[in-house]
């Protein structure tokens, strides 16, 4: 006689790209939401070879690879939420974003990260693509988490003092998502970030810390707010719980080659 069956774990996807060094995109996701108590599943957009010092080369995936990742997925296993990350071209934002529309028709939460550049200051996706992030993907977004400079390349706009990130919030949020997460961890002072629906925001405060290693933050706390939303959790208390989660794997970070190393995706599973 077979035993009991458990019950499966909030089902979370990450559409992005892979960091060879395992510190940001698909790696830093998987992680994350593992450590958040979901199952994590892929789609992989693009290959790097990354490490601690930079991006030594980007190969972009067939878009036909992409699509056929997702429909084994979604049509299989389901979705209880999904995250995007590295999305470097028009066409793969466009086939992604044809991708998602029936999800979320359907409720299923989703966790735009338009990521832009790396950490250390490579690009990772086109300018001609920005256009197609703003009409076709953040539209979808649940919550779309675009930090300062990210929100610039979006907007147009400047947005230097931690008093300008209501009015970076408006200006993403008329792009159409349910909710905008703007990251303010590159400004001095406390990291404090805002989430905004249109009308109320709430800000998230966290004390600056004297680490150098904060590879992959931007990956961890959206792919993060996902495996709360996949919970059940509501945006503005997954937005806390990610900004938590977050702040103690960066105070954790540890040095990892030569260069800037990852923040510890592990540190609950080991405290």
């Amino acid at each position: 006689m077979s035993g009991p069956t458990s019950k499966a774990p909030p089902r979370v996807l990450t559409i992005a790209g892979s960091d060879s060094g395992g510190g940001a995109g698909i790696q830093a996701d998987l992680k994350t939401i593992l450590a958040l108590g979901g199952h994590g599943m892929s789609v992989l957009t693009a290959i790097t070879a990354q490490n601690s010092v930079g991006v030594q080369g980007v190969w972009e995936l067939p878009i036909e690879a992409v699509i056929a990742q997702f429909r084994s997925v979604v049509d299989d296993i389901g979705v209880d939420a999904v995250k995007t990350g590295m999305l470097a071209s028009p066409a793969l934002v466009e086939a992604v974003a044809d991708l998602l529309t029936p999800l979320h028709a359907a409720g299923v939460p989703i966790v735009v990260d338009p990521v832009a550049v790396s950490k250390h200051g490579d690009a990772l996706l086109a300018p001609a693509a920005l256009e197609t992030v703003r009409n076709r993907l953040i539209p979808l977004a649940t919550v779309v988490t675009p930090n300062l400079e990210e929100a610039e390349a979006l907007t147009g706009k400047s947005y230097p003092a931690e008093a300008d990130l209501r009015a970076a919030a408006e200006a993403v949020h008329a792009f159409g998502p349910a909710w905008v997460l703007i990251k303010g961890g590159h400004l001095p002072g406390d990291a404090v970030d805002l989430l905004f629906d249109g009308q109320d925001e709430y800000a998230f405060r966290a004390p600056r810390l004297d680490n150098r290693h904060t590879h992959g933050t931007g990956c961890t706390l959206a792919s993060a707010i996902a495996a709360r939303l996949a919970a059940g959790e509501d945006p503005v208390s997954a937005v806390r719980a990610a900004k938590a989660f977050l702040t103690s794997a960066l105070e954790r970070g540890f040095a990892l080659g030569s260069g800037i190393g990852p923040v510890d995706h592990g540190w609950t599973l080991r405290d």
